[in-house]
């Protein structure tokens, strides 16, 4: 196939003309300004409206069609026709999908649309059609349209030519920061959350009062996000602070619950606020699933009692539990506590760039002083110009009686004014026009006040246009009117997310203490079957296995305890023994139950006993020592503790005690040496316990040197030898061949 393109053609459609050029780079020109246009057209939102551009065309549409807080509602179906027609060339469900989310109080913390009729709700359902929904913008919107007429920002042309509409709002409040934004373009992505608009306003004055406040000083004022659902905010304010001033981070966010007493010692967990973004109902079915699944052994039941309000009643197994305990469990399990990315990427001037909180509130300060300053010479020219009108007028009120005998009786009467008067073509246009009941006393009067109030009115705004104080004056006091719209008197005004310290609490307590605690035996076969057998002291030799299996490792424990299982590949699993299937049968595989890869084994299988510390050895010669407590998990993937290497594998792991390690190589190679040379890790490859010309690593044990070096035969006799000592020598050496009467099998057991 040639490297080359055709476009064009002479076909219905085309061109007429072929272009012949290099396909990559037609696919690199052509990507990149797919790139571009969806970054800047669709994903990011402008750092000074905070609003991309259908929402933008959806207010200024809606503006257009005089749908103001105080006029009537009208069909959505206006709307979004309206706006596909002049502004949108797009699908109508993506431009409804838009207006609906402006409208959702629990998507939107200040909501830009006013919604009549079903607009979905916090359980995920759909909004009801277009046909039959009626909308109308808001308080907080026309904040962000205020000027638009009066040349506050630039206008562009319409797709089709046909139409101007707004590159960007006015803003009057920092919409950006206060309703926050998410959108993934090519390569880039933003989210933003939404915080409170009083706080961010507040702010935006004190960064204007003091341009050289610290961040810290910023986030004395707006200490994080403030999401529609509430909640409770438990992220650190150090992790907050980190995210303010890069611009990327993140923000946990839990429900806000309440224990409600039943009486007679008996409670139960009400949820009234959920994470922002969690749909209710498929909160309320992964709670089912936790139930059904026993993965909330904490939790009896879940019911949702919402109304208009949220309520989740959550019912715990037994009254004698915690409920910070319950809680804590469900955060790990399910959405009730989330994690909301933080992303401040936006669009500077059509440049993405990702942004801390004091360059956002910067910018949105500059973009207001340059709209303050374009209505201000807006409204100047619109005063130079009527005061030039009511000059002539007046000249015209002085000489009434000339000019009334110029218009009469002269051929060219408007060329006679402007030469006997010295008047303008506009201020003679308005003579002209002027009707003869304009001719009384108290008409001039009126233009006289007039005059002088627009004279004093260009003094001001000229005032204001030669000083840049003035207009930062102007600045604040616009945004301290605009806060009223949301101080805490306004319905959405005060906080909604508080801010907590995450409890630290013991959930392994909690479930060990739901537990009866019972004797049993845990048998685990060669191919990976494992059961519980009830109590200790079983006769293991009448077990039978699948065709083909057989015993490996059988574990006297309770059913309160944990099991830890090493994997030949370096990982350590942890099993509740209360979760093992029964006695009866063969077990199940215990791959049901972990993610363990098909080509490893189980090494060895113990409950971990707190200070007792484990001696790990791979094939290849390394180990160290790893306490017990490190090789617990909480997951099916369990926890990579040894790196034994791709040609290697972990070979042992035993119990270290006493003050000597015991090493013997394939080659029947024995050495001693001190324990104290082996490192103490939680995880990684180890050091060097012995050296190979050839094969590696055969078993490992420890001893202590009262006690001496002994190992059992095949026949589980206890062997020892009196000359040990021949054996002893530094860590990473050969050693010497095993003494005369040392196992076959070159281990420490036979």
């Amino acid at each position: 196939m040639s490297d080359d393109i055709l476009t064009g053609g002479s076909g219905r459609g085309g061109s007429g003309h072929v272009i012949d050029e290099p396909m990559a780079e037609a696919l690199s020109r052509r990507y990149l300004a797919y790139a571009l246009s969806t970054i800047t057209s669709r994903a990011l939102p402008d750092v000074r409206d905070g609003l991309k551009p259908v929402h933008r065309r959806l207010l200024y549409s809606m503006n257009d069609l005089k749908l103001s807080p105080q006029d009537a509602f009208k069909k959505c179906a206006r709307v979004v026709g309206d706006v596909i027609g002049r502004f949108h060339p797009h699908g109508d469900q993506s431009i409804y999908d838009a207006l609906v989310r402006l409208a959702q109080d629990f998507n939107v913390r200040h909501p830009l649309i006013d919604g009549q009729g079903n607009f979905g709700n916090i359980d995920g359902d759909s909004p009801a059609a277009f046909r039959y929904t009626e909308s109308r913008l808001t308080a907080a919107a026309m904040l962000l349209l205020e000027g638009l007429e009066e040349d506050a920002v630039d206008f562009r042309d319409t797709y089709d030519g046909e139409n101007r509409e707004p590159v960007v709002l006015a803003a009057g409040f920092p919409n950006l920061l206060a309703n926050g934004a998410s959108g993934i373009a090519v390569g880039m992505a933003c989210s933003i959350p939404p915080h409170n608009a009083a706080e961010c306003i507040d702010a935006a004055i004190h960064l204007l009062e003091n341009p050289k406040a610290s961040l810290d000083d910023l986030l004395k004022i707006i200490p994080g996000p403030d999401f529609p659902t509430g909640g409770v905010i438990v992220e650190p304010p150090e992790s907050l602070r980190e995210a303010y001033a890069t611009g990327r981070g993140g923000v946990r966010i839990r429900a806000r619950w309440r224990k409600e007493d039943m009486g007679r010692g008996v409670w139960r967990i009400v949820v009234t606020e959920i994470p922002y973004q969690v749909q209710k109902s498929k909160l309320m079915e992964r709670l089912a699933e936790l139930i059904e699944t026993r993965k909330a052994p904490l939790l009896e039941d879940a019911m949702d009692e919402s109304a208009e309000d949220v309520r989740v009643v959550l019912t715990p197994k037994s009254r004698t539990v915690d409920p910070e305990v319950l809680m804590a469990s469900l955060f790990r399990a399910c959405d009730l506590e989330t994690r909301f990315p933080i992303n401040i990427n936006v669009l500077d001037h059509g440049v993405p760039k990702v942004m801390g909180l004091k360059d956002v509130l910067r910018a949105y300060l500059d973009h207001r002083r340059e709209v303050i300053t374009r209505r201000a010479r807006h409204r100047l020219g619109k005063i130079e110009r009527r005061l030039e009108i009511l000059e002539g007028l007046l000249k015209a009120y002085l000489n009434i009686d000339e000019v009334i005998r110029i218009i009469r009786y002269e051929d060219d009467p408007k060329a006679e004014l402007m030469r006997r008067f010295g008047l303008s073509d506009v201020q003679v246009e308005a003579i002209l026009n002027m009707r003869l009941r304009a001719l009384r006393k108290l008409e001039e009067i009126e233009i006289r006040r007039e005059h002088e109030e627009l004279a004093q009115e260009r003094e001001s705004l000229l005032a204001l246009l030669n000083s840049t104080g003035r207009q930062w004056t102007e600045v604040k006091r616009q945004l301290k009117a605009a806060r009223d719209v949301f101080g805490s008197d306004a319905k959405l005004g005060p906080r909604r997310s508080k801010f907590e310290t995450a409890a630290e609490v013991d959930e392994d307590a909690a479930l060990e203490a739901l537990v009866v605690r019972e004797p049993v035996t845990v048998v685990l076969s060669r191919m990976g079957w494992i059961r519980a057998l009830k109590g200790h002291n079983q006769k293991l030799d009448g077990l039978k296995f699948k065709e083909g299996d057989e015993f490996l490792f059988a574990l006297e424990c309770q059913t309160s305890d944990r099991i830890i299982l090493m994997a030949s590949g370096g990982r350590a699993f942890t099993l509740g023994a209360d979760k093992l299937p029964g006695g009866r049968g063969h077990g199940e595989p215990i791959r049901l139950s972990l993610d363990l890869p098909e080509e490893e084994t189980i090494v060895e299988m113990f409950t971990p006993e707190e200070g007792v510390r484990r001696l790990l050895a791979s094939s290849t010669g390394y180990g160290f020592i790893v306490p017990d407590e490190e090789l617990l998990s909480s997951t099916r993937k369990g926890k990579i503790i040894m790196a034994p290497g791709a040609d290697g594998s972990l070979a042992v792991c035993v119990r270290a005690t006493g003050e000597y390690v015991a090493v013997i190589g394939d080659n029947r190679k024995l050495l001693f040496f001190r324990m104290s040379e082996v490192p103490e890790m939680n995880r990684g490859k180890g050091v060097r316990l012995q050296s190979f010309k050839d094969g590696g690593l055969a078993d490992a044990a420890t001893f202590a040197k009262a006690d001496g070096f002994s190992w059992r035969d095949g026949s589980g006799r206890q062997m020892q030898h009196a000359d040990w000592k021949d054996w002893v020598g530094r860590r990473a050496q050969s050693g010497r061949i095993a003494p005369k009467g040392f196992n076959r099998n070159g281990r420490f057991t036979g």
